[in-house]
C-alpha cells in the first residue's frame, strides 16, 4: 500500500492537477456562467484526487489480503510480494508497436487528419427550433411560421436608434427605406417611437433563418456599412439587436477569447509536465496531441450536427454548432487527455529511471497502462454517449463529441501515436537543458527518483 501510494498516488495528483488546470481555465474568459462550471468541476475533482490516495488506501487497509483473489493470495504465501510481470495483448501490442513505429505513426495520424478534416467547416452559432426533432411542438410551429412567413420571420432583427431632433428620426425613416431592398431583407417594418419620442424602432425580416450563416452575414453588413452611410449627417446611434443578433455576437465574441483560452491551459499543462518528466519534447508532445484530440472530436461534431452524417438516428436537425460548447468540451478534453498522458509517460518514465533503456521503458510503460488506460476510456465512452440517446440537440452533442474524443484519444493517440513517436525519437524523449533543469523545480513523480 505504501509503495503504491509513493508512485501511483503521485501520478494521481499530477493528473488531478492537470484536469483542474484545465477546468479553472475558463475562469480567463470573465464570462460569469462558465465559472461556476469551472469552480464546482475542480472542486469536484479535488475532492475525488484526495479521496483516492487518503480514503481509498484507508478502505483496502481494513480487507488486507483480502482484496486479492485466493489465487493471487495462494501465489502471494507461495512467492511472496514481487513486481507484476505483464503479460498478454497488451505486451503483444506493446512488442508490436515497437518493432513498427513509423508504418504506426503515419497510420494513426491517417486516422486523426480524416476525422480533423470537417473541423476546417464549423460554424458556431445557436441553433434554432429548427433543429429540434421533427414530432416537437416547437418544431411544428417553426415549420408553419416558416412555411406561412418565411424562415427569418423566426428570427427578426430589431433596428433601435435614439432621438434627438427631427433629423435623428428622418435617419432611421431613411435607414428603413434603405433595408427594403437590401440582398437578403425580405420585410422592414415601419418605424415605431415611444411616447416621449426619444427612441426609434423598426424590425427587420430576414430571408434565411436564424441559424442560417447569410442571417449573420447579414447582421454584419447592416452594422458595418448601412448604419453608418445613414449616419453620416446625423448624430444618433442606431443599434441592431433581438436574439438573433444577441446569438451572433456571443459566438463572435466567444471564438476572439478561444486563442487566449487553449494558450494558457496548453502552456501550464506543458509547464507541470516538465515538472513532472523532466523533460522538454515530452509536454510538447502531450500539447499536439491535445490538439488532435480536440481538433478530431469537433470535426466528429460538424459531420453529424451541421453536415448531418447520422444526425436522423439521433433525432437531431443540423445547424450550427452552440458557440459555448468549445469553451466547455476543450476545458473537459485537456483535462482527460492529460489524465491519459501522466498515466502512460509516469509508467514509462519509472521503467526508464530502473534501466536506463528507452526502448524497454516504453514497452513496459505501455504494457503496464494499457489495459487501465483502455478500461477508464471505455467508462467514459459509455458515459458520454448516453448523452447523445435523449432526443435533446445540445446534450447530444456533448455526448458525440466528448465521447468520440476519448475514443480516438485512448486507443489512436495513446495506444498508437504517442509510443510510436517515443520509439522513433528514442532517448531524446528525457532530454533537458542543463540551464532550464536549474530552473525547473524538483517535484518527482516517482519515488526512485
Amino acid at each position: 500500500m505504501t509503495t503504491a501510494l509513493n508512485t501511483s498516488g503521485r501520478a494521481v495528483l499530477f493528473a488531478g492537477s492537470t484536469v483542474c488546470i484545465a477546468l479553472l481555465g475558463m475562469l480567463i474568459l470573465g464570462l460569469s456562467f462558465l465559472n461556476g462550471v469551472a469552480v464546482t468541476a475542480s472542486l469536484t475533482v479535488l475532492i475525488t484526487m484526495l479521496a483516492s490516495i487518503s480514503l481509498l488506501p484507508s478502505l483496502l487497509a481494513f480487507q488486507k489480503e483480502h482484496v486479492l483473489s485466493r489465487r493471487e493470495r495462494k501465489i502471494l504465501h507461495r512467492d511472496g510480494p514481487g513486481p507484476v510481470v505483464v503479460s498478454g495483448p497488451w505486451q503483444r501490442w506493446a512488442h508490436f508497436v515497437a518493432r513498427h513505429p513509423r508504418a504506426l505513426t503515419f497510420a494513426a495520424l491517417a486516422v486523426i487528419v480524416a476525422f480533423v478534416i470537417p473541423f476546417f467547416s464549423l460554424q458556431l452559432g445557436s441553433s434554432d427550433q429548427g433543429s429540434d426533432p421533427a414530432g416537437s411542438t416547437t418544431r411544428q410551429a417553426y415549420d408553419l411560421l416558416a412555411q406561412g412567413f418565411g424562415p427569418g420571420f423566426n428570427g427578426p432583427l430589431e433596428i433601435v436608434g435614439s432621438i434627438h431632433d427631427p433629423r435623428d428620426k428622418s435617419t432611421l425613416e431613411g435607414l428603413d427605406v434603405t433595408l427594403k431592398s437590401v440582398p437578403g431583407v425580405a420585410e422592414v417594418g415601419p418605424v415605431l417611437t415611444n411616447s416621449a419620442g426619444t427612441v426609434g424602432f423598426f424590425k427587420v425580416i430576414p430571408t434565411t433563418s436564424p441559424q442560417d450563416a447569410k442571417t449573420a452575414t447579414l447582421i454584419a453588413t447592416i452594422r458595418d456599412t448601412y448604419i453608418p452611410a445613414a449616419t453620416t449627417t446625423s448624430h444618433t446611434q442606431i443599434f441592431v439587436g433581438g436574439l438573433t443578433a444577441i446569438f451572433v455576437d456571443f459566438a463572435t465574441v466567444l471564438t476572439s477569447k478561444l486563442p487566449l483560452f487553449v494558450g494558457v491551459i496548453v502552456l501550464l499543462g506543458c509547464l507541470l509536465l516538465m515538472v513532472a518528466f523532466r523533460s522538454v519534447l515530452i509536454p510538447l508532445v502531450a500539447a499536439v496531441m491535445n490538439l488532435f484530440a480536440v481538433g478530431a472530436s469537433f470535426g466528429l461534431v460538424v459531420a453529424v450536427f451541421q453536415w448531418g452524417w447520422g444526425a436522423s438516428l439521433l433525432k437531431a436537425g443540423t445547424g450550427p454548432v452552440e458557440s459555448f460548447l468549445p469553451i466547455i468540451m476543450i476545458a473537459i478534453l485537456f483535462g482527460l487527455s492529460m489524465d491519459y498522458q501522466v498515466f502512460l509517460v509516469s509508467r514509462m518514465h519509472e521503467e526508464y529511471l530502473n534501466t536506463n533503456d528507452n526502448e524497454e521503458a516504453i514497452i513496459r510503460g505501455q504494457a503496464n497502462t494499457g489495459r487501465v488506460i483502455s478500461a477508464a476510456a471505455l467508462v467514459m465512452i459509455c458515459v458520454f454517449l448516453s448523452f447523445a440517446i435523449g432526443g435533446e440537440r445540445i446534450i447530444a452533442e456533448f455526448g458525440i463529441g466528448l465521447g468520440g474524443a476519448v475514443l480516438i484519444d485512448a486507443f489512436v493517440i495513446r495506444t498508437v501515436l504517442v509510443p510510436s513517436l517515443m520509439h522513433f525519437v528514442g532517448k531524446a524523449n528525457w532530454w533537458i537543458p542543463p540551464w532550464l533543469d536549474r530552473l525547473v523545480p524538483h517535484v518527482a513523480v516517482e519515488a526512485t527518483e
